[in-house]
């Protein structure tokens, strides 16, 4: 037998994959230690390599099926609105997309759920990865599944043979193919087909026990409790029923448990079968009914108000953090740094370290918007802010002054208070040994800079006033070249 393809291996990390495998295994206690430890550094804490919003709204999934329903209500806000923000491309995008759905699917707020996991099969397509597209359009089918249980039967009922039929054959080996298999079976019996659909569950059922896969070993006892009671063999299909209901709540799926306690109880009043856990099951399934549509309607309400709150607040955030930054640059402007100059001074200062000011702009700037139009110049000023970044230290304050004038200020870095003309040379020195054909083409000469040099223990005006008579000097000097103020004692670089 071929082996299992880790489900969404490389969109989720391991430990979040091993919740999910436990809990399709019916390993409950151990699924719910499992997700203790997994958001036990913050349940929205996710490693720089993981796409956040798939594996938030992953977690959420995980929480819901665990009964953490604060949890999942927080997990799914949080990922919704990293999605809105981000808009993951390729197969996170589509997973991601196909995921929101089917946890609206799952918790009842079924209004955008299938629009969305429509979406998520159509962002799949688009970017070509076969097991995205078999994974979404499973998600897709089972739910076509249940909503032909409501209404429209023919269009759900056969647009999802269609699709689990195209998830089946593109999947892997592993747990979406033997979940489109299962889906695929109620399809058939849906769509007026039990011979079909008896000799699909049965294929399902084989490979689901051999995997541990109760989700997939559920459905198929599901389709042949319906496919024996269209053919009035009533007391196999509740046999068939009971092991589904069994098999749903081993796996703690409330969808799955609510629709097959329906099941059993609809077979067991055509069986007629007066037993005292007929009338239980009946008004256990009643109360739950009731709890779970009030549960449902208010989760629906408050995940939807608590998105909207989350994602107005991300906004704010980032009009704030885009009235310090220069928008061209993605460095402080002015505003930010007049924010963040004096707290890195006064830090400077109770360290005991002397503070440098570098103050340069691009030499015949004019030229180059001149001879190549204003997008070259930008391009111009966007690579000099990225060399200025790769050369600089964290904490140093980079800031596009005015036009093609650049700031940087930082502090010395030891007692020897060499930082700022050590930096001012490494910066002239990138600017020399960057590749400029990108921007500028073959026929213009490459840009160079003119770097003006203050330091000392001074307040912000008196550096900007000694670094800018330093830059004048530069210009004056033939351009090209870094001069160092030398009105105080700060030494100079060899």
């Amino acid at each position: 037998m071929p082996q299992d393809v880790p489900l969404l291996a490389g969109h989720l990390p391991a430990q979040d994959r091993q919740v999910r495998l436990l809990l399709d295994a019916g390993r409950l206690s151990a699924a719910d230690i499992a997700f203790d430890q997994l958001i036990a550094a913050g349940q929205d804490r996710v490693a720089e390599q993981w796409n956040r919003s798939t594996v938030l709204v992953n977690r959420a999934l995980l929480a819901w099926r665990l009964g953490r329903v604060v949890t999942a209500l927080e997990l799914a806000a949080d990922g919704w609105t990293e999605f809105d923000v981000d808009h993951p491309p390729g197969p996170a995008g589509a997973h991601t997309t196909s995921m929101l759905g089917w946890l609206m699917e799952v918790i009842g707020h079924r209004g955008p759920a299938l629009d969305l996991m429509v979406l998520g099969v159509q962002q799949a397509r688009g970017c070509g990865d076969p097991d995205a597209l078999a994974h979404c359009l499973c998600r897709e089918g089972t739910a076509r599944i249940f909503r032909g249980l409501d209404a429209d039967p023919a269009e759900h009922f056969g647009r999802a043979r269609e699709v689990l039929a195209e998830s089946h054959e593109l999947a892997s080996p592993g747990q979406v193919k033997r979940t489109s298999l299962a889906g695929l079976a109620r399809a058939l019996a849906g769509t007026g087909e039990p011979a079909a659909a008896e000799r699909c569950a049965e294929r399902a059922l084989a490979r689901a026990g051999s995997a541990q896969h109760w989700f997939t070993t559920a459905v198929a006892d599901w389709v042949l409790a319906v496919v024996a009671r269209d053919r009035h063999e009533l007391r196999d299909a509740r046999t068939y029923a009971s092991r589904a209901l069994d098999g749903a709540e081993r796996i703690r799926d409330t969808l799955l448990m609510r629709r097959f306690a329906a099941e059993l109880t609809g077979i067991c009043e055509l069986l007629e079968d007066p037993v005292g856990e007929t009338a239980a099951l009946r008004r256990s399934v009643a109360a739950g009914a009731v709890a779970v549509e009030a549960l449902q309607t208010g989760l629906g309400q408050a995940l939807e108000q608590r998105r909207v709150a989350a994602h107005a607040q991300r906004m704010a955030m980032a009009a704030h953090e885009a009235a310090v930054r220069d928008p061209l640059t993605g460095t402080a402007n002015r505003r930010g740094f007049e924010r963040f100059g004096p707290p890195l001074l006064e830090r400077a200062e109770g360290d005991g370290l002397g503070m440098w000011l570098i103050m340069l702009d691009v030499d015949g700037f004019k030229e180059i918007n001149d001879r190549g139009g204003h997008t070259s110049g930008d391009v111009v000023l966007q690579e000099l802010a990225g060399l200025l970044r790769a050369v600089a230290r964290t904490d140093d304050l980079i800031c596009r002054w005015a036009g093609d004038e650049f700031v940087v200020l930082l502090a010395d870095d030891d007692h020897r208070r060499r930082a700022g003309p050590v930096l001012a040379e490494r910066i002239r020195d990138a600017v020399h040994a960057h590749d400029w054909q990108l921007a500028l083409g073959r026929t213009m000469e490459p840009p160079t800079v003119s770097i003006g040099v203050a330091g000392g223990p001074r307040e912000l005006k008196h550096l900007f006033a000694a670094a800018d008579i330093a830059l004048y000097r530069a210009k004056r000097g033939g351009r090209d070249r870094v001069e160092i103020d030398t009105s105080t004692s700060q030494p100079t670089i060899e």
